[in-house]
């Protein structure tokens, strides 16, 4: 839009040049490379990787150094590049319970068969500064098991032996595809939950964060926190069975919430569920506990009137991408718009004087 101003091609592409030079820095400065964005700044990456729908940790550095460490401009990149890909075919679900964790938590049970695992995580930090960091100093080497630990059961599973948390029906039903149809409401769960597991942290996290403040009536306990590597298998019909093609990191949460029964169901624990690329813990049990609150219609719950249970509310502005798109759209030349606002300002001003 810009183009229609005088002078306004050339400043678009004075502008870029600018913005070039101001990510690159101070030239005397050594360049960061992508490969140290990758493997020192994985959060980063996982999180642009999770909310791009794309698990691609090279590609999603490139994104985070060219958008400047900008993480919702990163994604924007990553969904745009995952629109150019071939389908080659669907992967089939992933086993969680085969993953190989390097984290396991659970807030419910001290003694878990498999044990806690505590794995990398802030959770014990002193949140103090470390200027060791500036002094760009050896890495640390962390003590490690002989034998690291591989399958651990799933926690909530313990629970439904005595029947005492819900059973997951499975379903025959194949789920609708959120990056290649648009959001249909009402939605199921299981568009609701890839709508949630592509939704911007910040927002998630303020809606969980509502949900334990009363706004959801939804108490809930961390059943069990996981991350580490699944193996992706898809099926090749010429050989008629399945072949693992490689494997991705995954964080997966299951919270376990009070329900005090209804007319068909007795008192058990009910489920909330999160999964996302790579070490993403805090939007996994965000995501599990805002999944909880939006299920309240079909566990025969009543509607409070939480933000967090509203179905329309939360999924039309989880998406940042989308709201990035709306908000910053208004920075963009409306001249036409405002002189017809202004003039009709300046009528009623005439007419009430």
């Amino acid at each position: 839009m810009y183009v229609a101003v005088k002078g306004g091609e050339r400043a678009i592409e004075n502008a870029h040049a600018w913005l070039a030079e101001e990510r690159r820095g101070d030239p005397a400065v050594a360049e960061l490379g992508t490969d140290q964005i990758e493997q020192q700044l994985a959060l980063a990456v996982n999180r642009v990787m999770a909310e791009g729908s794309l698990h691609d940790p090279a590609l999603a550095a490139l994104a985070i150094k060219q958008s400047r460490g900008d993480l919702i401009e990163a994604i924007f990149l990553i969904r745009a590049y995952r629109t150019t890909l071939p389908r080659l075919g669907a992967s089939i679900p992933v086993d969680t319970a085969k993953m190989d964790c390097i984290r396991r938590v659970s807030a419910t049970f001290k003694d878990a068969p498999g044990g806690q695992i505590l794995g990398p995580t802030f959770d014990y930090t002193h949140r103090l500064l470390d200027f060791a960091l500036m002094a760009n100093g050896d890495a640390p080497e962390a003590p490690r098991k002989a034998a690291e630990p591989a399958h651990v059961p799933h926690i909530t599973g313990f629970l439904g032996r005595d029947g005492l948390i819900e059973q997951e029906a499975p379903s025959d039903t194949e789920p609708r595809d959120l990056t290649r149809e648009p959001l249909e409401l009402p939605a199921d769960r299981a568009l609701r939950l890839q709508s949630l597991a592509r939704g911007d942290e910040g927002f998630i996290l303020g809606l969980a964060y509502s949900t334990q403040r009363g706004y959801a009536r939804n108490h809930a306990f961390v059943g069990e926190l996981r991350i580490g590597t699944c193996a992706v298998e898809m099926d090749i019909p010429q050989l008629g069975f399945a072949i693992e093609i490689g494997e991705v990191e995954l964080t997966e949460c299951e919270t376990v919430n009070q329900f005090k029964g209804s007319k068909t169901e007795p008192p058990q624990f009910t489920r909330g569920y999160g999964l996302t690329f790579g070490q993403t813990e805090r939007k996994a049990i965000s995501m599990a506990l805002v999944d909880r609150a939006l299920r309240w219609k079909e566990l025969g719950e009543d509607y409070v009137g939480a933000p967090a249970q509203d179905e329309e509310f939360v999924l039309s502005h989880a998406d940042n991408i989308q709201a990035t798109g709306f908000l910053e759209h208004i920075k963009l030349p409306h001249y036409v718009d405002f002189q017809s606002e202004l003039e009709l300002v300046r009528r009623m001003r005439e007419a009430a004087e």
